[in-house]
């Protein structure tokens, strides 16, 4: 912390030197994290062991095969991004040109967070590489180990003049917001995003927020085995399967129509132990819980009284190895804390309704949520939750998926956050797009100056009309007919 000023320094310097707007610098830090990825993978997938109890597997799935596709997918396109888009002027304005411009930010500050720690710390940096900015990683203390492996992989495979990682809790959090950045990019609770918004404020910051919510599932009656069993599958491992329902884009909750209800709780009681086996500890596929204090919070989303009383299956707790079972609740009062706080972890609470159009009101009488699935052939019912809902996004029939897409935004709005990135979006987010008009001393309009009459209005009329011909015969003397 003695030199914490003095880094930020070091920071600036490389930036205002100009080497990180050069095409060849971006791509060799690009080829530099991609190799840290690649040879890191197994020091990676310990420390996920470690600090989540993430199997190798979901490891690779969820956080180093995602990083690496997106890298390469950031090479791949960097030319273009950094290629100016050519703009219209006024007619006013000829003879000329305008342009915009892609120009990093500068020195831009990223927290990541503790559920996807690999990830979510490496994702946004690559984005601030592509975009040519120098950048400061705030690992979460919460994920020690991975924080660790960040801390000196990134020293060791980066420029050491343009990244930094800085560790620690939240008092280095609150001494690193003291100083000024050209850019916030935070991934946590949206408790701590509006401190990092009040922050960022005293600086005039430009920040993205990526936050969460309640993710609901809207799950309509399928009619064949088959497309229930996929149906099912794909709740699964978007609520279990993904760290144990610790990250922000898993299924909070369940809407389904009350005569569908009992079915389709013995489907997920029936998937789950397919999937799980009746002891989920043995088969090492659920993630444990991170840390005591979040293992706490979940037990005391089920020990109230009325919550434990729709607990269906599950409710297994172990607390010396932070293991929690999955566990299904059917119609748990929505005053409870278990409806009304983000669960992240593997509770998951079946809201039953009359019919499954009610879900939209439900929906829109909360928070809007980061995401929204629904599972249905309804073409009316998609139509409806499409133009009746807002979302960071909504995936029909599936979980996940819009997560790693690069060709996607991925982002929330309202209180589950905003700004995007993820591609090119994250090249846009350490962005500013920079207008640049060129303009010859070759000609110059009159009209464009005081003292103003009639015929000068009526030129500047047809100017910004782009109407051409209107001004020659005002030249002339003479009056269009139309």
């Amino acid at each position: 912390m003695e030199d914490f000023g003095a880094s930020l320094e070091e920071l600036r310097k490389t930036f205002r030197s100009g080497k990180t707007r050069e095409e060849s610098w971006r791509r060799s830090q690009l080829k530099a994290l991609l190799r840290l990825v690649q040879e890191k993978e197994d020091e990676i997938s310990m420390a996920l062991k470690q600090d989540l109890g993430k199997h190798h597997v979901e490891a690779y799935r969820d956080e180093i095969g995602p990083l690496v596709k997106s890298i390469e997918f950031a090479m791949a396109g960097l030319k273009g991004w950094m290629s100016g888009k050519k703009a219209k002027l006024p007619f006013a304005a000829f003879p000329a040109k305008a342009e915009i411009i892609p120009e990093p930010l500068g020195l831009v500050l990223v927290f990541s967070a503790w559920n996807l720690p690999i990830g979510l710390a490496l994702e946004p940096i690559i984005g601030a590489i592509a975009a040519g900015c120098v950048a400061v990683l705030k690992p979460s203390e919460q994920a020690p180990a991975c924080s660790s492996v960040i801390a000196k992989s990134i020293s060791a495979y980066l420029d050491p003049k343009a990244f930094k990682v800085i560790e620690g809790g939240s008092l280095v959090s609150e001494r690193l917001l003291e100083h000024k950045w050209d850019k916030i990019f935070f991934t946590g609770s949206a408790a701590v995003g509006r401190l990092i918004m009040t922050a960022a404020a005293k600086h005039l910051t430009p920040v993205t927020l990526e936050l969460g919510g309640k993710c609901p599932a809207i799950v309509d009656s399928l009619s064949s085995s088959w497309d229930k069993d996929i149906a099912l599958k794909r709740i699964l491992a978007g609520k279990f399967g993904t760290c144990s329902g610790q990250a922000c884009i898993v299924i909070d909750y369940i809407l389904v129509e009350r005569k569908f209800s009992s079915e389709l709780v013995q489907l997920l009681k029936k998937y789950i132990q397919a999937v799980f086996g009746d002891n989920p500890k043995q088969t090492h596929s659920v993630a444990r819980i991170v840390s005591k204090k979040h293992f706490t919070r979940l037990k005391s989303f089920l020990d109230e009284p009325k919550v434990k009383a729709s607990l269906v299956y599950g409710g297994l707790m172990d607390e010396d190895n932070l293991f929690i079972e999955p566990t299904l609740l059917v119609d748990p009062p929505l005053n409870a804390a278990v409806m009304t706080e983000e669960i992240f972890g593997p509770i998951l609470p079946i809201i039953t309704l009359e019919k499954i159009e009610d879900s939209i009101d439900f929906i829109n009488f909360r928070p809007k949520p980061l995401t929204i699935y629904a599972f249905t052939h309804n073409e009316t019912l998609k139509n409806k939750i499409v133009s009746q809902t807002s979302s960071g996004s909504l995936v029909f029939n599936d979980t996940i998926v819009q997560y790693a897409a690069d060709t996607l935004p991925f982002g929330g709005v309202g209180e589950s956050g905003f700004g995007r990135y993820h591609g090119k979006f994250s090249f846009d987010t350490f962005s500013h797009e920079k207008v640049i008009a060129r303009r010859s001393y070759l000609i110059d309009f009159w009209f464009r100056y005081p003292p103003w009459d009639f015929k000068k209005l009526q030129l500047l009329k047809a100017g910004y009309r782009f109407d051409y011909v209107s001004i020659v015969l005002m030249f002339l003397g003479l009056k269009r007919t139309y």
